[in-house]
């Protein structure tokens, strides 16, 4: 939370009040890794004054580098994600007036982004290049293209991202395997996004990548699989200086990508094996194999970061979840927005179990409800916390007894 609190400050503190709507979940990975390279000191960390989506309260969040190179990211990757919901013409933005003022929304968080970048040695011309690539190759694509050549853009944006925080961490040794940490991570998250909106845009006619391509869903879940194994690889090659980062580091890359996956897939498993050993992939939302005509179901969560094991299922005071839209529909960029900040304050996105997601009205993992760091498949060692006995650590080499 300090770390996501910290990103969404960056982006008020260095482009105004309305770009915190890029806050994202997968952005605060930027500033964790920063932080845990570099080892923290004093600056890492400030107070922040009460905010209505923290229930008034104050907290200590993450700022610096890291979080400004996470607010960067977010916000030129946000704007791209703008230009697309006008391009596919999504609820609202089909109406002229709404999509010209996105599209200059769009172009003024490009420049932003640029500025802030430049500020920290980073080149955002990579991430605007990359989106204009998708756009290209999602027009070229169809039967028989690979899906590697569909995600090749995101996996190149985030590759630079994850990559450039050991430049600002003085990291050098560690910027070639964050790069392909990276570059993996970003292979994941459009393979994941694809995997859960599939029902959806086969509703709605939109484009979507398994579709597109005629992949079949048992070798995107392998493509999936191999991603998440070969982060964890990459974080093995990777040198982190703080201990308590690193950690959170390890959790978020290590163990959670592979609880992604498999509730992407609708599987249940241990998140170090990829769900491999909880059956065979199955469409998402259900389990077992793909069905004959090979739609999937409604996906049970969203990939989003470790969460507590505290439950509070009716949230504070009980409040309700909010209308859900109508089957097949998305609500617009506003209305989704407004009634994500009903639900950040009134903490059902942290303690309802689930609560509805503001834009699709699919279910969703309140934040508040996860194991902790290890799941129960592993022995976890009280002094470190991130060495198991399984296969994603093999045994680290921590100094401890395992």
């Amino acid at each position: 939370m300090a770390h996501l609190c910290g990103l969404c400050l960056a982006l008020r503190g260095d482009h105004g009040q309305f770009a915190r709507v890029a806050t994202n979940y997968d952005g605060l990975v930027i500033s964790v890794l920063v932080e845990a390279q570099a080892g923290r000191s004093e600056g890492w960390r400030r107070t922040a004054g009460p905010c209505p989506l923290r229930g008034m309260r104050t907290a200590s969040v993450a700022q610096g580098e890291g979080a400004r190179l996470a607010a960067t990211v977010s916000l030129v990757l946000a704007s791209a994600k703008v230009r697309d919901h006008v391009a596919d013409g999504d609820g609202a933005l089909a109406r002229r007036p709404v999509a010209a003022a996105a599209r200059r929304v769009a172009g003024r968080w490009d420049r932003a982004g640029e500025r802030s970048g430049a500020a920290l040695g980073f080149d955002t011309a990579l991430l605007l290049d990359a989106v204009g690539r998708q756009e290209e190759l999602e027009a070229l694509a169809g039967p028989g293209t690979s899906l590697l050549t569909v995600t090749e853009p995101t996996e190149t944006a985030t590759a630079a991202a994850f990559g450039h925080t050991a430049v600002l961490a003085g990291r050098p040794g560690n910027r070639a395997p964050l790069e392909e940490a990276g570059r993996l991570f970003g292979r994941l998250a459009h393979l994941l996004d694809a995997v859960e909106d599939l029902a959806e845009d086969a509703e709605t006619g939109a484009w979507n990548p398994i579709a597109a391509t005629g992949a079949d869903l048992a070798e995107v879940r392998r493509l999936c699989d191999d991603a998440v194994h070969g982060v964890r690889l990459a974080l093995k090659d990777t040198e982190f200086a703080d201990k308590g980062s690193g950690r959170l580091a390890h959790v978020l890359l290590a163990h959670e990508l592979g609880r992604a996956v498999d509730r992407a897939f609708g599987t249940t498993g241990c998140a170090h094996t990829g769900g491999r050993e909880a059956g065979t992939p199955g469409t998402p939302g259900t389990s077992g194999t793909p069905s004959a005509s090979g739609a999937p179901g409604t996906p049970e969560s969203s990939y989003g970061p470790p969460q507590s094991p505290w439950i509070n299922p009716g949230g504070p005071g009980g409040a309700p979840p909010p209308p859900e839209p109508p089957h097949g529909r998305r609500r617009g960029l506003i209305a989704g927005c407004l009634v994500w900040t009903g639900l950040c304050c009134t903490c059902q996105v942290c303690c309802r179990d689930p609560y509805h997601d503001p834009w699709t009205g699919q279910p969703r993992e309140g934040l508040c409800h996860k194991c902790d760091d290890c799941c129960d498949c592993c022995d976890c060692c009280g002094n470190c916390g991130d060495c198991c006995s399984c296969d994603c650590c093999d045994g680290c080499d921590c100094g401890c007894d395992c």
